[in-house]
């Protein structure tokens, strides 16, 4: 039985949230197929493990790049200031759906788009972050998947006390660029930290010089350990 062409759409929308890497190379559009937006803060080089899996996860619900699915890719480049512009241009080509990477992209996205899917993904609760309102109802266009970063500080602050017992002054190194992500990630790690007897103290790093001027306050400063709270992706 063939299928309308609403009900292909949904599955290929589906498809697209079910994977959660994207593949490295553009390749020319074919023709009549469905377009996939992807808008990423970063550099294909840096995600270049999830960008295999995306493939893999499309072609394992019956979409391969090149034959009936194209791929728009909209790097940052490490630039956040880019994104909007980006997306803006996903959303003029037009394409079919896009899928944001961290909570930067997914801003961008929402911000340009009430109507194109955008399939997020993040680190922290997208109620939290205000891409969402509810967990069981995902909001008009958007839809997506946390992987638990946040809710799982507590855990890693755990081991950071196993590894080092009588730890009790922590440096933590959080992106000052993310404003609204680095706000809930502070507030996630302190919550767990008060519980655990451990002061945390936040040092803002964006650039590799900013990077390297933490470390040298960290030198001074000497904490009994450094943690990085993994990159929202």
């Amino acid at each position: 039985m063939l299928l309308s062409r609403h009900t292909r759409r949904r599955e290929f929308i589906t498809a697209v949230g079910g994977a959660v890497a994207w593949p490295s190379v553009a390749r020319a559009q074919p023709v009549g197929s469905p377009i996939v937006g992807f808008l990423d803060p970063r550099t294909p080089e840096v995600v270049a493990a999830r960008l295999r899996g995306f493939r893999q996860g499309l072609k394992e619900a019956g979409f391969v790049e090149g034959e009936n699915v194209a791929i728009a890719y909209a790097w940052g480049e490490d630039q956040i200031e880019r994104l909007p512009s980006l997306a803006v241009n996903l959303v003029r080509r037009p394409v079919t759906a896009i899928v944001a990477s961290g909570p930067p992209s997914s801003f961008a996205a929402k911000a340009a788009t009430t109507t194109i899917p955008i399939v997020f993904l993040v680190g922290n609760d997208p109620v939290q972050l205000g891409l969402a309102s509810s967990l069981s109802r995902p909001d008009r266009n958007l839809t997506g998947i946390n992987i638990l970063n946040s809710e799982l500080a507590s855990k890693r602050l755990e081991l950071l006390r196993d590894l080092l017992p009588g730890a009790r002054r922590v440096a933590l190194l959080v992106n000052p660029a993310d404003a609204s992500l680095t706000e809930v990630q502070l507030k996630d790690v302190n919550t767990a930290a008060q519980s655990m007897g451990v002061q945390i103290q936040a040092y803002n790093a964006d650039t590799g010089v900013e990077i390297d001027a933490a470390f040298q306050a960290m030198n001074r400063d000497r904490p009994d350990a450094v943690w990085s709270e993994p990159r929202r992706s």
